[in-house]
């Protein structure tokens, strides 16, 4: 009986590997971090992949970099500043629906490799045009970037749930809700028809609005400062 033969350390590049745990991820494999589960998916003795990862997190912040490098990918040319950062965060999310497994490990993280680098870039580069420097635009980038990843994040752990789980929680609005004493919680009961038909898509789109809008108000402001006349010197005593 033929066995198959499994492919050595040598044979492997960290590509191969970072691709592997990315398909393992877009099928819903939860386990897609595993020596293991890597070894079957690459035919490979499982100890083979430490040949070109120092360990596990090194393993982890690569994959996450290439996956998060998606979102950044394809953003048409010639966008204006807030275009360009809806377009970011469309993809972000897009990349938390392909591999929630990765990105909900790594939402909080930072991989400190090239394509993190040019997301940075990118955001800053749209605060910049839109009116922004120093502080105040590094403050901002951080919101942006902290704001859509906590976002992300939360969606990508969702989506890892036993889909029981998932829809016994999306359910809990059109369910449990519905049922409260209205003497005790009176804005529940009176909204309950509206809090059961928001959908995830319209948080996400609020979210995003929300931090363009706020980088849009600081920049004016800080036009106007730029734009106002000096204060007049004292005159001197006659």
């Amino acid at each position: 009986m033929a066995t198959r033969t499994k492919r050595s350390g040598s044979q492997l590049s960290p590509d191969q590997i970072i691709e592997a745990v990315l398909r393992i991820a877009e099928r819903g494999g939860s386990d897609a971090f595993t020596v293991r589960r890597l070894g079957e998916e690459l035919g490979a003795d499982p100890t083979a992949i430490y040949r070109h990862f120092r360990d596990k997190d090194e393993l982890l912040l690569s994959v996450a970099d290439r996956a998060f490098g998606e979102a950044i990918d394809g953003i048409p040319a010639g966008l204006g500043w807030k275009d360009r950062l809806r377009a970011l965060a469309a993809g972000s999310l897009r990349v938390a629906l392909k591999y929630p497994v990765v990105v909900s490990m790594t939402a909080s993280r930072t991989t400190r490799r090239e394509r993190e680098f040019l997301i940075v870039e990118f955001i800053l580069e749209c605060v910049h045009e839109a009116g922004l420097q120093g502080a105040e635009a590094a403050l901002l980038y951080r919101s942006f970037g902290d704001a859509l990843l906590a976002f992300i994040g939360q969606t990508a752990a969702f989506r890892l749930f036993d889909p029981d789980v998932q829809a016994g929680d999306l359910a809990a609005w059109a369910r449990e809700y519905r049922t409260l004493d209205p003497a005790r919680f009176p804005h529940i009961t009176r909204l309950s028809d509206e809090l059961a038909a928001v959908d995830e898509q319209e948080i996400f789109d609020v979210r995003v609005e929300a931090m363009v809008s706020e980088i849009e108000r600081r920049a004016a402001l800080t036009s106007r400062r730029r734009a106002a006349p000096a204060p007049a010197e004292p005159s001197e005593p006659a």
